[in-house]
């Protein structure tokens, strides 16, 4: 058995292929799920001094909670926390995050294309989103979907907020820092940036952090365009005007949006706007970061015509030309209903940003390591060569059970061990309705043994709790309000949640889809828990922080 294990290994360091189990692979949450066009849907931040060192890694689940856990790497301790519940059932509303100059910590969600608004919460703390400010929002006059938002050195005053809006397109607005309230002013915009001939552009964003927002974006849904191109633009924060990739203006932001199209007129006038042109595929983009000299590399993915077949490419800027790359074969769509809906679906990509010759995809692999449409989705590690071919692969996840898909590597992880997320499980639909109840019961998964959650001396504990007024403790009262909020009093004081005591569960009787409606359900049993930690009182729903309150 040993000889026969050894030249299995031998077979597969000849082609240049690894296999391993992931080095402590972890559950981040039970239930999440995430699309990959708002981001940063993760994100690692340490400040100079040394007193904050976290991880916010953030989800949204089929009862329609958005949650998101916090790793702190100083104190050891991992927390999630609810953000809001009863909020649409899609995997389109993941929650994004900001790190503030204050270095509080911001966090943006929205529903799916079926309302006006763009929701944030602030956390109460530095670095700390363990306990957030009141839920707020901003309000449009357009539909909001993956809100992107960046804060550049040459404008640190303003919050630059990057979404799919303007008649489905990629719409940018710049914000006020938040005042004492934790309210924020639009003064620049909403403005649309372009216009396509197809209905809806995908947009992905990446910022170098100074003055430019990188824009890469296609025709429109790839399920609709026959071919579909992948287009770049650049936002110039200064002069606010959308360039080319060698800095040529194309338009302003605060005039008509810039018209795009696949036409060959198109091609030979705007060469630099185009990343991927082709005519016999329909592109699909996953991710984009850039370089020490701000030349971009961007994901994406090639789908057939029959939409059966999808290859991973990573294009990459060398400052004359894109340097096209087919770097794996990534089966059909990944998901239980790949054959009848949502057929550009793929296993998914993602750069690091601190090093862009490094890409994680999920490719489908049988038990032996081939990749084959047949098999498992799993995450490989794909190294390039400076010339973008693949120097090695290395399985990060083996011999799964369910499928592994939408990688995300954490931005600004540092030397933290926790660099990589993705999803795990089975998947049905990107939201909960009639035609798919189950929707995305999928897992959050990791690269890192995270710790278990710790809790305090405990006040109150309760697995069967329904919304009953209970005394826990001398003058102090959990109930549920009138209209549905669950409530903390103690003494005279009144702490009120602002997430709904209901979830969204109704949606998978009622609900047809994206069309502005809401199906509250209320909850028959939940686990309560009350604790005090460090002089708070901490109250949870179902394990996630919902309250805190000081007990001093």
């Amino acid at each position: 058995m040993k000889k026969f294990l050894s030249l299995m290994v031998m077979a597969f360091l000849a082609t240049n292929v690894m296999r391993a189990e992931v080095c402590g692979n972890d559950t981040v949450c039970a239930e999440g799920a995430w699309c990959w066009f708002a981001d940063p849907r993760a994100l690692h931040y340490e400040n100079a001094d040394g007193s904050i060192n976290a991880t916010y890694i953030g989800y949204i689940d089929v009862h329609g909670n958005v949650k998101a856990t916090q790793m702190d790497f100083l104190s050891g301790k991992r927390t999630e926390v609810l953000v809001r519940s009863f909020f649409q059932p899609d995997d389109h509303n993941n929650p994004t995050f900001l790190v503030l100059p204050d270095e509080r910590v911001m966090i943006f969600y929205t529903r799916h294309t079926d309302e006006r608004r763009i929701w944030y919460r602030i956390s109460t703390k530095k670095g700390d989103i363990t306990s957030l400010g009141e839920e707020r929002y901003i309000e449009t006059n357009h539909n909001t979907t993956y809100p992107s938002p960046f804060i550049l050195s040459d404008d640190p005053q303003h919050i630059y907020l990057c979404w799919r809006g303007i008649n489905w397109h990629p719409t940018i607005a710049r914000l006020t820092m938040p005042d004492k309230s934790d309210h924020v002013t639009v003064d620049f915009g909403p403005r649309q940036m372009v216009q396509s001939t197809g209905a809806r552009p995908y947009a992905k964003y990446h910022s170098n952090g100074r003055d430019k927002i990188y824009m890469t974006y296609t025709t429109g849904h790839p399920d609709n365009e026959w071919p579909c191109w992948l287009y770049l633009n650049v936002i110039d924060i200064n002069t606010m005007q959308l360039q080319d990739i060698k800095g040529t203006t194309l338009s302003r932001l605060d005039g008509q949006p810039f018209k795009v199209s696949k036409s060959e007129d198109y091609r030979q006038q705007y060469p630099l706007t185009l990343v991927d042109a082709p005519d016999n595929a329909r592109d699909w983009v996953w991710q984009m970061t850039t370089d020490s000299k701000d030349y971009p590399t961007v994901a994406l993915t090639r789908i057939s015509e029959d939409k059966n077949s999808h290859q991973y490419l990573v294009a990459k800027w060398t400052g004359k030309k894109w340097r096209l790359s087919e770097i794996a074969y990534g089966g059909h769509a990944f998901h239980q209903n790949w054959q009848q809906t949502e057929k550009c679906y793929s296993g998914g990509m993602a750069i690091d940003p601190n090093v862009s010759d490094v890409v994680y995809v999920s490719l489908p692999t049988m038990p032996d390591g081939k990749v084959s449409a047949d098999g498992t989705y799993e995450i490989w590690k794909m190294i390039l060569k400076p010339n973008g071919i693949v120097k090695s692969r290395t399985q990060v996840t083996s011999l799964s059970k369910k499928n592994n898909i939408r990688p995300f590597v954490i931005p600004g992880r540092g030397d933290t061990p926790l660099r990589l997320c993705w999803m795990n499980g089975d998947y049905y639909y990107w939201m909960v309705n009639r035609r798919f109840p189950q929707g995305f019961p999928t897992s959050i998964r990791c690269d890192f043994n995270l710790p278990e959650q710790e809790y305090g001396e405990v006040v109150y504990a309760n697995h069967d709790y329904q919304g009953q007024t209970v005394e826990v403790g001398r003058d102090t009262f959990i109930s549920v309000t009138a209209d549905n909020y669950l409530s903390l009093r103690i003494g005279r004081k009144v702490y009120r949640s602002q997430c709904r005591f209901l979830t969204s569960d109704d949606w998978a009787r009622f609900s047809n889809g994206t069309a502005g409606d809401a199906w509250p359900t209320r909850i028959s049993s939940t686990e309560l828990l009350l604790t005090k930690e460090d002089g708070c009182y901490v109250l949870r729903r179902d394990g996630m922080v919902e309250i805190v309150v000081d007990s001093k």
